[in-house]
């Protein structure tokens, strides 16, 4: 679970993920995190799992930078083994964003470190954290941050946001990474989630009323109390027994629309095809 263990509001100073599945570990990367001035606030996760869920997350400040085209968090310090996802595959996930957050590696293995340069880390930490030498860096996670060029956004308009969300989801005991571009449509049941996409499904425990908050500028369309779909994977609104239908792409699958969300899936679909 993500939990903020520091806070400074409109403070300056960088946004970090700490992430190591050892509580000690954990406790002494934060404590020294804490003691840096340039840190101003930090999650804390035990899992690479729920670190993912970062670029989910209703954080006000995590969707504020998200909205204007930053990297959810300035920074993230991460173990590189981890039961589930590791740390380096946690970290290619974030290596994807653009921006992307800088990454720093803090592990008792000093044997992964050319992985670990090679996916972008500005360093590389031994274990057991020393201040003197998280310091250092935190300096080099300053000094990447400054080289970068700022994000900006046309005049007027908000910045398009070229990331797509990705979801873990538990699959025989394995942690599977779910890319939002590949879901077509989802289907409610009770407190989860299954997501339809191209191989196969999934259940996730997420309410289908947050998904269609959350992926509504990604071009999700709800028709159904128990559907959210893909808009551009709609091909047809045909009336069927008993009400309306959409198709899905070209095998044909239909799925019911209510009468509520009939009328604004049809402006919807106008409204696209104008645009296309």
């Amino acid at each position: 679970m993500l939990v903020t263990v520091s806070t400074q509001e409109d403070a300056p100073g960088l946004l970090v993920l700490a992430v190591d599945d050892e509580p000690h570990g954990l406790s002494e990367l934060a404590h020294c995190l804490e003691n840096n001035p340039h840190i101003r606030r930090i999650f804390t996760c035990t899992d690479a799992t729920d670190a993912l869920r970062l670029l989910a997350s209703d954080d006000a400040e995590v969707r504020y930078r998200k909205d204007r085209g930053m990297a959810p968090v300035d920074a993230v310090f991460a173990d590189l083994n981890m039961p589930g996802l590791s740390g380096m595959e946690m970290s290619r996930v974030f290596a994807t964003l653009n921006p992307a957050p800088v990454l720093v590696f803090v592990t008792g293995h000093p044997e992964e470190a050319v992985n670990a340069f090679d996916l972008g880390a500005v360093d590389y930490v031994l274990k057991p954290c020393k201040q003197e030498r998280l310091d250092k860096a935190i300096k080099r996670v300053l000094q990447s941050l400054q080289a970068a060029p700022a994000p900006a956004a046309p005049a007027g308009q908000e910045p398009v946001k070229t990331d797509d969300e990705v979801i873990a989801v538990e699959l025989a005991g394995n942690t599977k990474l779910i890319p939002r571009a590949n879901v077509r449509w989802v289907e409610a049941q009770g407190d989860y989630a299954r997501l339809f996409t191209t191989d196969g499904s999934h259940l996730v425990r997420i309410p289908l009323a947050q998904l269609e908050e959350r992926w509504e500028k990604a071009g999700f369309v709800r028709i159904h109390r128990s559907y959210l779909v893909a808009l551009q994977l709609i091909t047809e609104l045909r009336m069927g027994q008993g009400g309306y239908q959409v198709v899905i792409g070209n095998e044909e699958k239909l799925l019911p629309v209510s009468r509520r969300h009939t009328r604004e899936l049809k402006d919807r679909l106008v409204g696209s095809s104008r645009n296309s």
